[in-house]
């Protein structure tokens, strides 16, 4: 199947339903449906599933029920709530069925769905081919997705499929703008998982809501059991596709995680851990009392999501009855609260989970039978309390636990679980099957008491080890620096030294017994700087020759607190992450604190360690009051009351606040810790995706390590958070050896990719890729970045490189990189080694280059993005422009056209000022080309010492300050508010920080918003809708950048000169119908298919043809007179204008029918589509709109754009007519179709320039139909008077005819027809293609 090339997606999607049956679902697709269609669908369904007994008294569901059903939907809103609704098993409705008398009135259960029912009873399984979406706006078209299965009627995955060598990010992509428009409402909001699927390439993902945030960095490839993705798109489908999979997805591996208020969906590792766990189970349930309680251990990198697989495999063994207690043991108090709270956001309304707060609340929860007490977590400390107690107090109730089928999980299993507590409840339950989780598992090389984690909890269930989290980014890389605070020549002739008991290298010389032991040691071919296993034996090296205190010294200790604070600010990007500092023991923990507090007087530092043991180091007095110091600077900085007694809540806090866990998720600045200093303490289990830097002056190896390491490593905003830093001391050269012993063991054997690129290759990366860049651009004839290329695939290509740059780019910057710096020294040291190829200037101008891609300013398609965008880069502030560079361009410019200067040297100041600013985004662009052009007509006002940025910003400003008025006047709502939002960028997020946004809502005068959205609704508008149409109105115009949604609204509605009654009677229909009979058809064929000379010609001679075209119901499209709606005609993203998939598929439907004679073709009758009336006209009869109308054929396009445009002048009119929510053209576009060139296109949008070539050649490239032809032509001052004599009359009715017929036609087929009647100097060449 992988070899298989789809040249056309309806291909791909007719293999993929196929492979689809194949796998599991049902082999009768719905196809095209409407949402109406679907929820149809699903009351049929519903009925047939509870239509046994009395429920419903054998009568369907009405309308009305389905609405009560839909309206439960919409209150729920999240795919996160509504998930918990799939999962309810039932819903409740009110009857309203009068056929129902026994429950009319009466409230009714309906069973939904049951995630047991697995590929049998009443499941159905169903396939939906091209549904129908509604969007937010009806200025928007509507959408048709690519395929969405159904799952019992309900539509929960949905697919979205692109041909062979499109990227699958342009499916997701879609995935996303469709979301953002709208379309995943009403019952398409129940949508819980989306595909994005290219032949070789499958990813998958969450749902996150309409008001959600799309984030990549949980965009999934689907795996193998040994972790190898699988894209190849019929693996994918066999594999995670498949009946029963996909129930199985929907029921039991996606996650209502009500804490972070997200749905989430299981990783293809964190499934095998699960289910393996749960099958082990289930086998043992025929024989609990064999006394083997080793249930296997699963090896997951930390990071990775462990608690949620441990959770998913829980309450699979819950679910199915396979075990009566489930009990998942954590090792200390913080991660036993964690840990609870965890999982209680993973429970749905139907589960529990038990929390313990001491022994005797634990045994009740043991010996309990209720169901609510299956699930509980507690500490491995309490349950072998437990065993501990005396038998006489407790023997009754333990006898009653110990019959019991009881599955215990560990977490952290690698920890103290090695002592005697495990021993004590292995013990006392012998019945239990136990189960261990790690991230590092403890292996032979580091035993512990001769045990290892299989011996201790059975064979490996399933392995993800680090290797495998950073390669599929689900954990970040690290960046680890040894830091010599001594110097290594130094320490290893003080060890020579000493070894040889001389006071310096003259005395060692002295004796040969000296001279022999201190050449030893100075040699490093005999002695290396750290020691090793050599034949089993321990060599020690120069480091283990070093003492502690050595380590101890206020010159060690100062020289560590002056490497943290050199890069602190970069680091911690000023303060938005944060450090652990782990040390070697408690007092040198608190020296550490009490110097650095002084060190960093801007910063809040604090420490945290167990008060209750003495570490090695000694100093329990020093301890003590350490700790006092430490709780009385917290208490006052966070003005808390935390005394030694209370220090256990004291450390909760810190793990919360340093963690920006609730209550403190919107802590600012003042409220953080910035450096946590540890021992022990916070080095293993606890997650922060703020903490990116860990300090160690510590010894570690192996499993200890790598979890401190670990702390760094989970995901964040790749642009801020590349990958962990880490920064250690000690013995350095023996830390770096222990490093690449742990990263060996814990890597699984593909240690490839843990260690970050340093700087100087980064660098080296940055210029390849510049150079790849600069040369994508000299291909396109473009010099100076001024501009993007006009081809897609450069476009592309540019995309892609400029991605990895900025992903060296970050990391680099986070290494120490500035553009300020022109070379830097490679790995060894040596001094300008590279040479950077590129600047920041040329970076800026890239950049801007870069965001007008997702803005449709490129050459190509504009709109819709089929390009490999990285959203985060496009949100850079690309403000920090040369701005002294280009003002000194503009005066020295002004000066020139204000004296008496040679034209050649003004256009050549002029050439050079437009160079200047293409580092501004087009449309700054566009607002400096219209200063520059007020400077030269004398209309701009210049006010000395002001700038050319500064003139560009009052521009957009008096644009803004509109936009803001227009969306104010429309809804009332507070000028100043709505201003402050967009200033600050607000996103999803953040939006309502300190409550900004509510204020707004609450400030929306409903009088005047329920008037305009009558306006834009109208029969369609809801007046309890209100308050979600302003919402998302508000919405919409802030995370746009105050881009309106309704721009395009004219609040001023249209009148008629007549009254209803008189307009009735006038427009009359005036044609008679024809009951066609088999007479009738004797001798003549019925044809949907015309050529367009036939199409002229009747279009001459019939009154039918011409009045039905003129109505502009139909577009001839594809040799089809079509209807032109959205669900016949789509627009592609090169601009054309297509039949869509159901308008192929739906020929009597859609298209006009042309009885003609079988012989000679002469057009007899005219007969509408079967779907409208299915009524026939006499050839020669006009058909008059009114008629049509009644029909419900009604030429909305021209409706809408003269709409849109009523009012304007030329220029904002073609402005308008070019917006994405019309035509979708941007001018690049316009240029590479029509040839027009970009002064032409810049100056017919200032109303200058309108010839009768250009405007109509404009009008024929972005596709719009002859009645808004005709009014751009008059606004242009432009006529086609078809009664001139002599070649003027022949151009015009040539005119006449094309904007008549040909505007929907591709417009270089349409110069070419030209061309061959010698009439091509009607309209522009386009240009020629390559």
């Amino acid at each position: 199947m992988s070899d298989i090339i789809f040249n056309e997606e309806k291909d791909f999607e007719e293999a993929v339903i196929k492979a689809l049956i194949e796998h599991g679902w049902e082999s009768d697709v719905i196809r095209y449906p409407s949402e109406e269609d679907l929820i149809q669908n699903w009351a049929n369904i519903l009925f047939n599933n509870n239509k046994q007994g009395t429920r419903l008294n054998d009568q369907p569901l009405t309308s009305g029920e389905m609405a009560q059903i839909l309206d439960q939907i919409r209150n729920l809103q999240s795919p996160m709530a509504l998930n918990e609704f799939i999962n309810g098993r039932s819903i409740s409705i009110t009857r309203d069925n009068p056929d129902d008398p026994l429950h009319l009135g009466k409230e009714i259960s309906l069973k939904i769905y049951d995630r047991q029912e697995i590929a049998l009873g009443q499941s159905r399984y169903q396939i939906v081919q091209q549904p129908k979406f509604k969007t937010k706006s009806p200025i928007l078209n509507s959408r048709r997705g690519d395929l969405m299965l159904l799952i019992n009627g309900m539509p929960v995955i949905h697919l979205e499929l692109k041909r062979s060598g499109i990227p699958v990010s342009e499916a997701y992509n879609q995935i996303e703008k469709y979301s953002h428009e709208g379309v995943f409402r009403g019952i398409f909001s129940l949508v819980q998982i989306f595909v994005a699927m290219q032949p070789k390439e499958s990813v998958y993902f969450a749902n996150p809501g309409e008001k959600g945030v799309f984030n990549k960095a949980f965009y999934f490839h689907w795996a193998d059991f040994n972790n190898n993705p699988i894209n190849e798109w019929y693996t994918f489908i066999k594999k995670f596709l498949s009946i029963p999979m996909a129930h199985m997805l929907i029921g039991f591996y996606t996650i209502a995680d009500t804490d972070e208020g997200l749905l989430k969906v299981m990783r293809s590792y964190q499934y095998y851990a699960a289910v393996g766990i749960a099958n082990i189970v289930a086998e043992k349930k025929s024989h609990w009392d064999d006394k083997k309680q080793l249930g296997g251990h699963v090896w997951h990198t930390t990071g990775s999501g462990k608690t949620m697989t441990s959770f998913k495999a829980a309450q699979l063994v819950a679910a199915n009855h396979d075990a009566d207690k489930v009990v998942f043991l954590v090792d200390r108090k913080e991660l036993g609260i964690q840990s609870l709270k965890e999982y209680r956001s993973f429970a749905t309304g139907i589960e529990s989970v038990q929390a313990t707060e001491n022994t005797d609340i634990l045994m009740s929860k043991l010996k309990s039978t209720d169901s609510d007490n299956t699930l509980i977590v507690t500490s491995i400390q309490k349950l072998s309390n437990i065993a501990r107690e005396d038998v006489v107090n407790i023997e009754a109730d333990l006898k009653i636990v110990q019959r019991k089928r009881m599955v215990i999980i560990i977490d952290e299993c690698h920890r103290s679980t090695f002592g005697d507590m495990l021993v004590d409840i292995k013990n006392t339950f012998k019945n239990a099957l136990i189960f261990g989780f790690t991230g590092t598992p403890i292996q032979d090389l580091n035993a512990k008491k001769d045990s290892t984690t299989p011996t201790i909890f059975g064979d490996e269930i399933h392995r993800y080890t680090l290797g495998d989290g950073i390669r599929d980014k689900n954990v970040l890389g690290f960046d680890p620096y040894m830091v010599r605070i001594y110097d290594d020549a130094d320490l290893r002739e003080k060890v020579a030294l000493s070894k040889a008991k001389a006071k310096d290298p003259e005395d060692a010389f002295s004796d040969p017994k000296k001279e022999k032991v201190y050449l030893k040691y100075m040699d490093s071919s005999q002695i290396k700087m750290y020691g090793e296993l050599v034949n089993g034996k321990y060599v020690k090296g120069i480091e283990d020759f070093v003492p502690n205190e050595q380590y101890q010294t206020d010159e060690y200790v100062d020289g560590v607190i002056q490497d943290i604070k050199k890069k602190w600010t970069l680091y911690s990007r000023n303060r938005k992450f944060h450090a652990i500092f782990a040390t070697s023991s408690i007092p040198e923990a608190v020296k550490y604190y009490r110097l650095m507090v002084k060190a960093f007087p801007g910063l809040f530092i604090t420490a945290m360690f167990d008060p209750t043991i003495d570490n090695e180091g000694g100093g329990s007095l020093e301890k003590e009051d350490g700790i006092v110091e430490i709780l009385e600077a917290y208490n006052k900085h966070f003005n808390q009351k935390y005394t030694i007694p209370t220090y256990d809540k004291f450390r909760k806090e810190v793990s919360l606040r340093l963690g920006h866990k609730k209550p403190f998720d919107s802590i600012g600045k003042d409220e953080q810790i910035d450096i946590l200093i540890v021992v022990n303490q916070m080095l293993t289990g606890f997650d922060s995706k703020f903490v990116n830097t860990l300090y160690l002056d510590k010894m570690m190896e192996y499993e200890n390590l790598i979890q401190a390491f670990s702390r760094t490593n989970r995901l964040y905003n790749m642009a801020e958070k590349p990958f962990g830093i880490i920064k250690y001391y000690r013995r350095p050269n023996t830390m770096e050896k222990n490093i690449e012993a742990a990263v060996k063991a814990y890597s699984g054997d593909v240690p490839t990719g843990l260690f970050v690129d340093k700087l100087p290759n980064n660098l080296r990366n940055m210029n390849v890729l510049f150079q790849s860049i600069e040369q994508i651009f000299k291909n396109a004839g473009i010099v100076n970045f001024e501009m993007l290329p006009a081809d897609n695939a450069a476009i592309g290509k540019f995309a892609k490189e400029f991605n990895k740059f900025v992903n060296h780019l970050e990391a680099a910057i986070i290494q120490g990189f500035t553009w300020s710096k022109n070379s830097y020294p490679d790995e060894d040291q040596n001094e300008d080694a590279i040479k950077m190829l590129i600047d920041e200037q040329t970076y800026l101008t890239l950049l801007a280059r870069y965001k007008e891609i997702t803005r449709g300013g490129g050459g190509g398609a504009g709109g819709d993005v089929p390009y490999e965008i990285d959203i985060h880069i496009t949100e850079y502030d690309t403000g920090k422009i040369d701005a002294n560079y280009m003002n000194s361009n503009f005066d020295k410019y002004v000066k020139l056209i204000q004296g008496d200067s040679d034209p050649g040297v003004v256009d050549a100041a002029l050439k050079e000022l437009h160079r200047s600013f293409s580092m501004l985004s087009q449309e700054e662009q566009r607002y400096a080309e219209r200063f520059i052009h007020a400077v030269e007509s004398g209309q701009a006002k210049l006010v000395p010492g002001k700038t050319f940025r500064d003139y560009i910003t009052d521009y957009m400003k008096a644009d803004e300050h509109a936009r803001i008025n227009r969306v104010v006047r429309r809804l009332g709502c507070y000028y100043a508010l709505l201003k402050e939002l967009l200033d600050r960028h607000a996103t999803p997020s953040n939006i309502d920080d300190r409550g900004t946004f509510t204020e707004l809502k609450k400030s929306v005068n409903k009088s005047k918003a329920e008037k305009f959205f009558r306006l834009v609704f109208k029969d369609d508008y809801v007046p309890l809708r209100l308050p979600i149409y302003s919402e998302d109105y508000l919405r919409d115009f802030i995370f746009s950048g105050g881009k309106d949604p309704y721009l395009n609204v004219i609040e001023v509605e249209q009148t008629s000169a007549h009254t209803p009654d008189e307009a009735r009677e006038y427009n009359k229909p005036k044609v008679v119908v024809v009951k066609l009979t088999d007479n009738d058809y004797a001798g003549r064929e019925i044809r949907t298919s015309v050529s367009y000379k036939t199409l002229e010609n009747w279009y001459s001679e019939s009154k039918a043809v011409k009045s039905v075209i003129e109505s502009e119901c139909f577009a001839y499209v594809e040799d089809k007179l079509c209807v032109a709606t959205s669900e016949c005609l789509e627009r592609t993203d090169d601009g054309k204008i297509r039949l869509t998939e159901y308008a192929k598929t739906h020929e009597e439907e859609c298209f006009l029918q042309f009885i003609v004679d079988e012989k000679d073709g002469t057009l007899h009758y005219v007969k509408l589509p079967k779907s409208k009336a299915d009524e026939a006209f006499n050839y020669n009869d006009a058909i008059t709109e009114d008629l049509l109308s009644q029909y419900g054929l009604v030429n909305e396009m021209s409706k809408e754009m003269l709409n849109a445009i009523d009012g304007e002048e030329f220029g904002p009119a073609l402005d308008i007519l070019m917006d994405k929510h019309i035509c979708n053209y941007t001018a690049r576009l316009l240029r590479s179709i029509t040839g027009l060139d970009n002064r032409t296109i810049s100056n017919m949008k200032k109303g200058e320039n309108l010839t009768k070539s250009n405007v109509i050649s404009a009008c024929l490239g972005i596709h719009i139909p002859f009645r808004v032809s005709n009014h751009m032509l008059s606004l242009a001052d432009l006529t086609l008077n078809m009664t001139s004599k002599g070649q003027v009359g022949d151009d015009n009715e040539t005119y006449d005819m094309l904007l008549h017929l040909r505007w929907t036609t591709d417009y270089d087929d349409i110069y070419e027809e030209l061309k061959v009647q010698s009439k091509d100097h009607l309209i522009h060449q386009p240009p020629v293609k390559k």
